[in-house]
């Protein structure tokens, strides 16, 4: 019904940047939130930021002041700028919406295949 197609990610030496982004299609009436998790190594998935229809944004608390969501309404995507990487940002980074489809009444979760993002030097 919804999917989700994200870019970018890869290999960055700590210290340096990497852009993220992620576009939604199929059937949507409206997305809610959409947002970034991410699953480190041997760790189980955690939130790293969301942002709302409105522009609302929440970060984890790792990642303020280093990380920056935005999203295009009209694109149906949603961007997330990372700085200042660390080795521990090392992780898959999944993408998320909650999507109200003009097929079911009611808004559902879906997510993104993950893309790995590795911070080494």
């Amino acid at each position: 019904q919804v999917q989700l197609v994200n870019s970018g990610g890869g290999l960055v030496q700590p210290g340096g940047s990497l852009p993220l982004s992620c576009t939604a299609s199929g059937s949507i009436f409206t997305i809610l939130t959409m947002g970034w998790y991410r699953q480190p190594p041997g760790k189980q998935r955690e939130l790293v930021a969301t942002i709302t229809s409105g522009g609302t944004t929440n970060y984890a608390a790792s990642v303020k002041g280093r990380f920056t969501i935005s999203g295009d309404t009209a694109e149906n995507t949603v961007y997330l700028q990372m700085n200042s990487l660390r080795p521990e940002d090392t992780a898959v980074y999944y993408c998320n919406a909650h999507v109200l489809t003009t097929l079911t009444p009611k808004p559902e979760y879906y997510w993104g295949e993950g893309t790995l993002v590795t911070v080494s030097s």
